[in-house]
C-alpha cells in the first residue's frame, strides 16, 4: 500500500493512534473510525506524515497501520453551521461528556476516542458526536470560539485555563458554576470529572479556578482556512 498511499484522500477503518514524530514514541492525537486524512509525506520508512481533514492536525501514522486506511469515496467537506443551528445540539454535547465520565477512564495525553481522553480531546469528541468540529488543542479552541465573560456563561460553553497566560486546559460548562473536564494525574483527577468554577471545592478545584483564563462560545463549525 505504501506505493499508492500518496494518492488521494483516505478514511480510517479503525481507531488510529497518531504520533508527534516519525519515531512514534509519543502520542499526539487519535483518529476515530471514519475520519478523513491526507498524506503529507511518505519519505520516512517507519511512518507517514498525515493531516486530519476535519481539524487540520498533522501527525505521524506508523507504517504497520496503513492497512487500516481505505481510499475515501468522497472528499471531506466541512458543513457551515450557525450558532442558531449549534445551540439545540448542546444538550447532546453535554450528555456525551457525562456519559463518558460513567465509563472507567483515565487521562490520556493525545486521547480523543473512548474511553480515555485529554482535555481538548474530550471537547472535540463531544462536539464531533453532534456534527460540530472544533480545532484539536485547547489554545486553538480558545482562539476559535467567541470570547464571552464569565457572567455570560451558558451550558455548552467552554472554559479555558492557563499557565503563564498560555491556555493549556479546557472544560465544558454545565451551569450552576460547574464544568466537566478530563484532567491529568499529577494536578487533576486523572480522568473525567466535574468541578466547581469558584473558590469553593477541594484543593484541585481551587487550583484550576485560580488559573481560569477565559471563556468561549462555539458559534461555528471549524473549517480549514476559514
Amino acid at each position: 500500500m505504501k506505493d499508492e498511499i500518496n494518492r488521494g484522500e483516505y478514511q480510517c477503518e479503525a481507531h488510529l493512534d497518531l504520533y508527534d514524530s516519525p519515531s512514534c514514541q509519543s502520542l499526539a492525537t487519535q483518529a476515530a473510525t471514519g475520519r478523513h486524512l491526507q498524506v503529507l509525506s511518505t519519505l520516512n520508512k517507519d511512518a507517514i506524515e498525515v493531516r486530519l481533514c476535519e481539524d487540520g492536525y498533522s501527525a505521524w501514522l506508523p507504517m504497520p497501520d496503513l492497512d487500516k486506511l481505505t481510499l475515501a469515496q468522497t472528499t471531506y467537506q466541512a458543513i457551515a453551521l450557525t450558532r442558531t443551528e449549534i445551540h439545540p445540539r448542546l444538550p447532546d454535547v453535554i450528555a456525551f461528556t457525562q456519559n463518558a465520565s460513567k465509563v472507567p477512564n483515565y487521562y490520556l495525553w493525545g486521547g480523543t476516542v473512548s474511553p480515555n481522553y485529554d482535555c481538548s480531546g474530550l471537547m472535540q469528541a463531544a462536539f464531533a458526536a453532534s456534527g460540530i468540529w472544533l480545532p484539536r488543542d485547547s489554545y486553538q479552541q480558545a482562539d476559535f470560539t467567541e470570547s464571552i465573560s464569565v457572567e455570560e456563561l451558558q451550558p455548552g460553553d467552554l472554559v479555558f485555563f492557563a499557565s503563564d497566560q498560555k491556555v493549556n486546559h479546557v472544560g465544558l460548562y454545565l451551569g450552576n458554576h460547574c464544568y466537566i473536564h478530563s484532567s491529568g494525574k499529577d494536578k487533576g483527577r486523572n480522568g473525567i470529572a466535574i468541578d466547581r468554577l469558584s473558590t469553593q471545592g477541594d484543593a484541585i478545584a481551587r487550583a484550576y479556578y485560580q488559573q481560569l483564563h477565559s471563556c468561549g462560545r462555539v458559534v461555528a463549525n471549524y473549517q480549514l482556512n476559514q
